[in-house]
């Protein structure tokens, strides 16, 4: 209770309750736009508030990550276009309703789920505190190093059929977070001479340049387009009632959520199709699915809406980012030299209430904002992308230059940018490469940190956790190992039967 109190204590300020209400207002808008994400917010935002207190600028992009996917659904349910990626399963069933003249009770629906599930997942956070402030201590070099490595193994493997893309982009991250002086020996890294490089690759310039930059470029070269949302008329209080008859489907959906939310490289998507998946099978009427069922509507925003609150276990009890959002909050941690980890719940244990309180109050902000404000948005949705493709340009510039005043970060960050849209035209993933240099960085750190006390290989893995996360990354690698052979045999049984039936023709 004591740390309960000491965390309300930090948000009463101000400055942090405007922050707060701007992130969630503004994420909600951001995720109603088609074409921008919080991706794409946050690392324009990220420059900005390294000169605030780390609480207000972790409030702030907390409540952009927190309320984009409330945004979101509004473009899935009546245009059928998602606001954000994680979206696009809200459109399967909430679009079909609007069609059939029910745009409140879906739009409802989807706030609602939302809502549970967002709060399901801060109470599952705050629950486990206690167990990850016990645990934390345990973590040493090695621990964390591998936990990294069990990270980077995660997200690759979460590319299916682009696992070999997905590896190589995350080298190529860990590679850019080497590239300067080396902080222990002072020596010059894969600089090629060239002094610009000495100070490494910044973070947040290669963020800023693969998310925000990639993405105005990608709506200037696109067809301008501006989408078409007709105003919501009816109660928008009608999907609460409604949501508490699938309670079952919200609770599993919810808990999914969470589960997948602490595991690098899964995220909202697995989520959301495991929450599907199980609500369409459970179903009394699965034919509905697809065609406007409340179950898949529930399902699909209650799970996406309880990860971000689970993504944040892995980075407040490790330091270990599980996607490229949480990677961006990192890096206000370090900027204001708190580090996530074991000494964070010794330390600091007012802040980590303080986030845990202030995503209770952004769920709440938000769906007191949309139940008033939704017919608002539509017209915000009506913005041409190629306006919004120039003023992302125009933000994203003027971030990269107010980080160090150089035209150099400009540039690099418009060569990622063209590396970003590259990518996205071939459709392949982004977040690699940042979860690379991050992940890429603390394996470093604590590798070194480790080498000097093992006089072994086996000795890495001689203490319980160490053990233990070594054995989780054998039995993942197996396993993947394992449905490859499968897939391989399948391929193999299918062709042998191809080749059968022309034979007998």
């Amino acid at each position: 209770m004591e740390n309960l109190l000491a965390g309300a204590g930090m948000l009463a300020r101000w400055d942090v309750m405007l922050a707060l209400l701007a992130g969630s207002i503004g994420g909600v808008i951001i995720g109603a736009i088609p074409g921008v994400g919080p991706a794409v917010a946050i690392a324009i935002l990220l420059p900005a508030t390294f000169s605030l207190d780390p609480i207000v600028g972790l409030t702030t992009l907390l409540g952009i990550y927190g309320s984009s996917m409330y945004g979101g659904a509004i473009p899935a349910v009546l245009i059928n276009t998602p606001g954000t990626a994680v979206n696009a399963l809200t459109s399967y069933d909430g679009y079909p309703m609007t069609q059939a003249g029910e745009a409140h009770r879906a739009v409802s629906l989807a706030y609602s789920a939302s809502f549970w599930g967002g709060i399901f997942g801060i109470i599952c956070l705050i629950l486990l505190s206690p167990v990850l402030a016990k645990i934390a201590p345990m973590f040493g070099s090695r621990e964390i190093f591998l936990a990294a490595l069990l990270g980077i193994i995660l997200v690759i493997l979460a590319h299916r059929g682009q696992i070999f893309a997905a590896g190589m982009l995350a080298m190529f991250g860990i590679f850019l977070q080497t590239v300067g002086l080396d902080s222990v020996t002072y020596t010059q890294r894969y600089t090629f001479g060239y002094s610009f490089l000495s100070s490494g690759v910044n973070l947040i310039v290669v963020v800023l340049g693969l998310f925000a930059l990639s993405q105005a470029f990608f709506l200037l070269t696109a067809p301008d387009e501006s989408p078409d949302a007709k105003p919501v008329t009816g109660r928008m209080t009608a999907g609460i009632r409604e949501l508490m008859k699938h309670k079952r489907v919200a609770t599993v959906a919810s808990g999914l959520g969470v589960i997948l939310g602490m595991i690098p490289g899964t995220g909202e998507f697995t989520a959301q199709f495991m929450s599907y998946t199980y609500a369409q099978k459970t179903s009394k009427n699965p034919e509905l699915f697809g065609k406007g069922s409340a179950e898949g509507l529930i399902a699909s925003e209650a799970a996406n809406n309880a990860v971000p609150a689970a993504a944040m276990i892995p980075l407040l009890a490790l330091g270990i980012p599980g996607e490229a959002l949480t990677a961006m909050m990192l890096s206000v941690f370090y900027v204001h030299n708190v580090i996530p980890g074991p000494q964070l719940f010794q330390n600091n244990i007012d802040l980590v209430y303080g986030l845990y309180l202030a995503l209770i109050i952004l769920n709440v902000i938000v769906v007191v904002f949309l139940l008033f404000s939704t017919n608002l948005l539509t017209r915000i949705i009506r913005i041409p992308t190629r306006f919004l493709g120039v003023m992302i340009l125009i933000l994203s510039f003027v971030g990269v230059y107010s980080l160090r005043n150089s035209l150099t970060d400009c540039m690099i960050a418009a060569g990622f940018g063209v590396l970003g849209l590259i990518l996205k035209r071939l459709n392949l993933p982004i977040v690699p490469i940042v979860l690379g240099m991050v992940l890429g960085g603390i394996m470093e750190v604590k590798l070194r940190s480790a080498l000097p006390r093992l006089k072994s290989p086996f000795d890495m893995i001689d203490r319980p956790v160490a053990f233990i996360i070594f054995t989780m990354i054998v039995l993942v690698l197996a396993l993947h190992l394992r449905t490859l052979v499968k897939e391989v045999r399948a391929h193999k049984t299918g062709d042998d039967h191809d080749l059968h039936d022309t034979q007998m023709r």
